[in-house]
């Protein structure tokens, strides 16, 4: 292609050259991989700058997906577990994951259930924003669940 968008069609590289140094432009390789190269003529610290762009762009718009965790006791107040559901909500908002950790000590660890129960009903409580990543694991004294954000197709 030529500084103006035309076709050339397929010429040989020192016709190309000789076109781009007539304009004042630079003979720029844009596709080496397809069969012949596909070649422009065009300003090339321009490309160089937006291809650059463009990329600044895509890194600006992904986002890194982090795991969050917060602990929980099986006998926890009301308040406190008022507190660390605010945080929850304020996590899977920003689109990061949650691991819930839940800690038994000593007779606590007789009454799994009660844990289960709590940790159901955090999953309950954040359900507009997460759900559960699989069902609550127990490993030893400690229970764990994991809260994935909904995507926006789901919302």
């Amino acid at each position: 292609m030529d500084d103006e968008g035309n076709q050339l069609g397929v010429v040989a590289v020192s016709v190309g050259i000789e076109k781009a140094q007539d304009s004042g432009l630079d003979l720029v390789e844009v596709a080496p991989n397809s069969d012949p190269p596909v070649c422009r003529i065009m300003d090339y610290s321009k490309y160089k700058y937006e291809q650059k762009k463009k990329q600044k762009l895509a890194k600006k718009r992904q986002h890194v997906t982090h795991m969050k965790e917060i602990r929980f006791k099986p006998r926890i107040e009301e308040h406190d577990y008022n507190v660390k559901l605010k945080h929850i909500k304020e996590f899977l908002e920003a689109k990061d994951k949650v691991r819930i950790s839940l800690r038994f000590r000593g007779r606590e660890n007789a009454h799994k259930e009660l844990g289960r129960a709590l940790l159901e009903r955090i999953a309950a409580d954040v359900s507009a924003l997460g759900e559960m990543e699989g069902s609550p694991q127990s490993m030893g004294r400690t229970m764990t669940m994991t809260l994935v954000p909904k995507s926006e197709t789901q919302v």
